[in-house]
This record gives structure tokens, sequence and C-alpha cells, in this order.
């Protein structure tokens, strides 16, 4: 279904119900809103992993504005700022109050966009596989580390200068790095919706991905945050999941580490991942 928010329409699916019997009342179960990655992806990327979770959470997924199926809006709306507020104006539009929110990677950005804007909105913060702040010499090591030189200019050449020139041989050379433990081409790659100019117009030091920093706003955080960090992630390595972690108020953070990992934590790990995330939905619950 398409929800109007702030001025566009945005893709929306949802699973499980929000109400369910439970003797003589009917109990809410909490919201989880999903934030997929990119930016240019759609929402798909958490299909059908997390309908795990669909007991304990009535899940919403959706598209980001220049996502996927949602509508693009004008380019100068392609900020961490309007896609933080659209969380919010999502939740608005919805009548969700409370939600736990959870960002991957891109997603991730996002999500720390809305939590430092809308402070008293989150019941709950889960930033997966991303960064308060990206160190692109740390990603140029990484896949120098993980896929030698060859991986490592090809993603200096897209990092430094995203286009659709430089972006092909990254996807091609780059991409399969990211999640270790995969045995061929992910499942999820040909039905995703691929927008690569929102990625092109976001991505890279001399845009917006190179200008953002959250570090000092974390600070100010009043809701349980669950920060989780693949040790072998060449595109947000686990020092950019330490930094997040060290930038929150201790009392509201749980910090879990995934040996073995790469950017794709829940398929590299789905026992422990999905363990762990119902974990902190069902705490304090």
């Amino acid at each position: 279904m398409f929800v109007r928010v702030n001025g566009i329409r945005l893709y929306v699916d949802v699973e499980g119900a929000g109400l369910v019997p439970d003797g003589p009342r009917m109990r809410p179960k909490p919201t989880l809103i999903l934030l997929h990655g990119g930016p240019g992806a759609d929402h798909s990327l958490y299909k059908p992993a997390f309908s795990a979770l669909s007991d304990i959470a009535q899940i919403v997924y959706y598209d980001h504005r220049g996502c996927g199926r949602s509508e693009d809006g004008p380019r100068e709306s392609w900020t961490l700022a309007q896609w933080g507020d659209d969380v919010k104006g999502l939740c608005d539009a919805l009548g969700i109050e409370k939600p736990i929110v959870l960002g991957t990677s891109f997603g991730g950005f996002v999500a720390q966009s809305y939590a430092t804007r809308h402070l008293e909105h989150p019941a709950k913060l889960i930033l997966i596989s991303t960064a308060a702040k990206v160190d692109f010499s740390a990603i140029y090591a990484a896949f120098e580390r993980i896929g030698g030189p060859r991986a490592s200019r090809a993603a200096q050449d897209y990092w430094s200068a995203p286009s659709p020139e430089t972006r092909a041989p990254y996807t091609e050379i780059c991409l399969p790095l990211y999640t270790p433990r995969a045995r061929g081409p992910a499942e999820w790659v040909p039905r995703l919706i691929s927008r690569n100019e929102t990625g092109i117009w976001f991505n890279g030091a001399n845009n917006e991905q190179g200008r953002f920093d959250f570090r000092a706003a974390l600070a100010d955080l009043n809701s349980p945050v669950l920060v989780m960090g693949g040790e072998d992630d060449p595109i947000m390595p686990i020092a950019f999941s330490e930094t997040i972690a060290a930038s929150l108020p201790p009392e509201h953070l749980r910090f879990e580490r995934f040996a073995g990992c790469g950017h794709g934590i829940v398929p590299d790990d789905p026992e422990r991942a999905l363990a762990v995330l119902r974990n902190f939905i069902l705490a304090g619950a």
C-alpha cells in the first residue's frame, strides 16, 4: 500500500496484527519499523528473514523516498534530515506511537537521524552494520584485507567519485565480499529494485555520506539502543560499531559483536542474530 508522508507517497507493507487476543483482552504488540539499506535498494532485503519476529511484533516495512516503489520527491530532499523526518511522518500517518526502529547500513544512518531529531519518539533503537561517522580510509583497508588490491581499488574508485561507470565494477567486485559466508549470489539480488541514481546522489566522501556525523548527538538519546556489528564487515567495519557504542549513554547501550560475520549479520548468523533481536524487543515488555 502507499501512505502519503511529507508530500510524497511511500510504499508500505505491514506484517502481523498489532492487537492479539489474550484471554479477556486484546494485547498490543510493539511495532518494529525496518529501515532498509542502500540508498536505492528496497525493503525486500528484510524478507523473509524478519518474518520470524512477527509473533512478538507488528512489522512495518517501507521503502525510503527515492528508493524501491516509493516516490522520489525532489532530489534536494534526498537528505538524512528528510529521510529521518519521514520515519516520524510515517508513524504519524499510521498512528504509531513509541516504535522500535531498526536500521541496517544506510538505514542505520536514517535511524540515527530520526532518533536524534525526535528524541522522545522511539521506544527503542536497533543499529546494525552502520556508522555514526564514515571513515573511508578504513573501508578501503578492509576491502584490501578481505579482497585484495583489486577490491580496494574498486572501492576507492566508487566512493571517491560515485558514477554509473564506477558503480558497476564496485557492484561486481566488492558487493560479493559483504557477506563472507554466502555460497553463490544472494537470493534477494534478482528481486531487488535498484535505484542507482539515489545511491550515486548520496554516496561518497564528497556527498552527504562523507559529511554526516552523529557522534555528539547520540549522547542525548534516552531510549535503549542495540548495536550489532560484524567483525568481517568491509563496508561498515566493526570499528564503526565500536564508535557508535562509545558515543551512546552506557546505561542505554547493548553492544553485540558477531565473529565471522560480514555486512549481512542476519544472513551470516541467523540463529544468533534473530535471538539477540528477539531478546531486545521483549526486554522490559
